[in-house]
């Protein structure tokens, strides 16, 4: 299988790239709440995943990408696509039961099983203790910031399905994240990667949502609008490609690892947008996930 050369530490570049992709990550649990209210989960999340697969096929087409010569990355993608599709169907469905901030808590413990599940596909990628260490304090920061809400549904009485959606959903995304490293799209154009995931999941999706009775909302607001386009153009097109580039350069348990950043910029979100009540121990997770990259990301 052909390889591709991986830096084992994150230059400027990777950490510029990895903090916008987190601040937009955070936005996204938010704005795919918004959208919910006129949008079912299923019917937005097809919707998402097509729109996006035609800019990404645009894309290539400008760039002189080539997306459909056969390459040996066929059934590493119909794979990621297959558990990209199961991914943000947790997640779409999930937040209907669940609040975003709760939502992009769970979710990332992808993380963790990055972290966990990479040595069995590049040794090389293997954390240290105090790697381990770092984790560890990153998710308990963020996770003591709704420590008071754990013991009481804030949600509803369905919240449980909602986060158990969202562990999931994290569970699927490590997987996701595992496929691509241990098979030829590791070294495939991540247009090409992510057009395997964009279109077997707007297919897939697609067809959940009828299944589901899912119904064409008669009315749609403009900030629904607005939400979709977002999560279409510069969450699931722009920041999607970024973060599969980065993938395919660096190594993988390093910047899954400094993606525990996004649940404070989801935290920020949620308080802003949708009114969620920030509080002391959001800082306490802001000083906590901020100390745990460093001990992770040590050379």
């Amino acid at each position: 299988m052909p390889t591709t050369e991986r830096r084992t530490t994150l230059d400027g570049l990777a950490v510029s790239l990895l903090l916008g992709c987190c601040v937009l990550w955070g936005l996204n649990q938010v704005a795919t709440k918004v959208a919910l209210a006129d949008f079912p989960p299923f019917t937005q999340a097809a919707l998402r995943s097509a729109g996006a697969a035609l800019l990404v096929l645009t894309w290539a087409r400008l760039r002189g990408i080539a997306l459909f010569t056969r390459d040996g990355t066929l059934r590493g993608g119909l794979l990621a696509g297959a558990l990209f599709a199961l991914e943000f169907g947790l997640i779409f469905f999930g937040l209907q039961f669940t609040t975003a901030s709760r939502m992009v808590v769970f979710i990332y413990l992808a993380p963790f099983v990055v972290a966990l599940g990479m040595p069995f596909v590049a040794r090389s990628e293997k954390l240290k203790p105090l790697q381990f260490v770092g984790l560890a304090i990153a998710f308990g920061g963020v996770a003591a910031a709704f420590a008071e809400g754990f013991g009481q549904p804030t949600a509803g009485d369905r919240q449980w399905l909602g986060d158990a959606c969202g562990v999931a959903a994290a569970l699927v995304w490590g997987a996701t994240t595992l496929s691509i490293r241990s098979t030829r799209l590791a070294s495939a154009a991540p247009e090409k990667t992510l057009l395997y995931q964009l279109g077997l999941s707007a297919l897939l999706l697609g067809i959940a949502a009828p299944v589901a009775h899912e119904t064409w909302p008669q009315q749609v607001a403009a900030l629904s609008w607005g939400a979709l386009l977002f999560q279409t153009v510069i969450v699931t097109f722009a920041s999607y490609l970024v973060w599969f580039w980065l993938v395919r350069h660096y190594a993988a348990t390093r910047i899954a690892s400094f993606t525990l950043l996004t649940p404070i910029s989801g935290l920020v979100a949620g308080a802003l947008v949708l009114n969620e009540p920030l509080t002391p121990r959001l800082l306490l997770a802001l000083a906590t996930v901020v100390l745990g990259l460093v001990l992770v990301n040590r050379k």
